[in-house]
């Protein structure tokens, strides 16, 4: 896909959302907006250098290569280009949700990844709001998921618009009618599903791990649904003060001393959990 058009879409998505947000929010602000969205764009900009500097030599150059010479899955049998980039999308998405419960399990990834889930709100601009330290180390899982797969520079570049498209979309916070929320929710990752998974609540963060289609969640038993906005507040435990998540203070949190994420240090108790939680359930 050109960049010029990839790139139109993803800004023109954004802007979108942020309308939406402002005049049908899913859940009350706890920070002013205008401030959360510069600190987390300054945060993203950090992430863009290291994707420019680390990723993008090491996978584009690997999927013209894995074009030339026929590597991965897809490349066993001819397929038509739709079908192999449709295919393509499809696996890309399933190994990143691997990926992303690997970030929540494996503590030296979590020390990263915390940084995106101490934002204490969520909305769209939370979907540009990763560590650079993350996606330098994720650059190695994507060489691998192109290499194993057999993703080429066009299904790469698809790939990479549906889920910019589909992050942007799903961390926003836009309240969807609610029929609209149930029929969508069975296919897309939606931002009452989100909302959840950046709950303050242990066992609700540990669900809704996927980040385009749902069917991996459903497929993993790590589907939640019904588990209404009004009762999540967003972030973690360790971290729930404005001053604590900061540009600065996010920036350097990966190679500092660790909090306890799940225990509050006003009180060292852990988030309860929600006795409304219900998994692979549709809203009431």
């Amino acid at each position: 896909m050109p960049a010029w058009l990839s790139g139109s879409l993803v800004i023109g998505a954004f802007g979108l959302l942020w309308l939406l947000e402002r005049h049908h929010p899913l859940r009350k602000e706890s920070e002013p907006k205008l401030r959360r969205n510069a600190r987390n764009l300054a945060v993203a900009s950090f992430a863009a250098a290291a994707l420019q500097l680390i990723e993008r030599p090491l996978v584009e150059p690997l999927t013209t290569l894995v074009e030339r010479r026929s590597w991965g899955l897809l490349k066993v049998v001819r397929l038509p280009t739709w079908l192999e980039v449709t295919l393509a999308v499809v696996l890309m998405d399933y190994t990143l949700y691997l990926w992303h419960v690997l970030m929540h399990r494996l503590p030296l990834l979590w020390r990263f990844h915390i940084a995106h889930h101490v934002d204490l709100d969520l909305d769209a601009s939370t979907a540009f709001r990763f560590h650079f330290g993350e996606l330098a180390i994720s650059a190695g899982w994507r060489a691998g998921q192109v290499a194993l797969i057999g993703v080429s520079p066009l299904s790469l570049s698809v790939w990479q618009t549906f889920l910019l498209l589909s992050a942007l979309f799903h961390h926003s916070n836009v309240r969807l009618p609610v029929e609209v929320e149930r029929k969508l929710n069975r296919v897309f990752v939606t931002p009452h599903m989100h909302g959840i998974h950046h709950s303050i609540v242990e066992e609700e963060t540990n669900a809704n791990w996927s980040s385009g289609l749902t069917v991996w969640d459903w497929l993993h038993g790590t589907l939640r649904l019904n588990v209404p906005q009004d009762r999540i507040t967003i972030g973690v435990p360790a971290y729930r003060e404005p001053e604590e998540v900061e540009l600065i203070e996010v920036l350097k949190m990966p190679f500092g001393e660790q909090r306890p994420t799940w225990l509050s240090p006003e009180n060292g108790k852990r988030a309860g959990i929600n006795p409304l939680v219900a998994v692979n359930q549709l809203l009431p």
